[in-house]
């Protein structure tokens, strides 16, 4: 059986056992008992082709801005306050 969590520590200490097992399966590491991080490559990999795929390129977003003289809209937000 496949370790899959290991706190901050036993994964510090037994690094190399912690990628032999992410190989196998996604493996978590845990700090103070809460999931900190999942170590597996092929989801990160899946997960990062979804995101490029879904992600407007810079081009697009350019194309997307008013040309001309038309107004567009501008977001209302609030400017921070500056403690000098």
């Amino acid at each position: 059986m496949t370790r899959r969590n290991w706190s901050v520590q036993d994964a510090k200490n037994r690094f190399s056992e912690v990628v032999d097992a992410a190989r196998r399966a996604p493996q978590t590491v845990t700090k103070h008992g809460m999931p900190t991080v999942v170590v597996d490559v092929e989801e990160y990999e899946r997960l990062r082709r979804l995101e490029r795929a879904s992600a407007p390129s810079f081009a697009e977003v350019l194309l997307t801005m008013p040309q001309d003289d038309v107004e567009f809209e501008r977001r209302d937000v609030r400017v921070r306050d500056l403690d000098l």
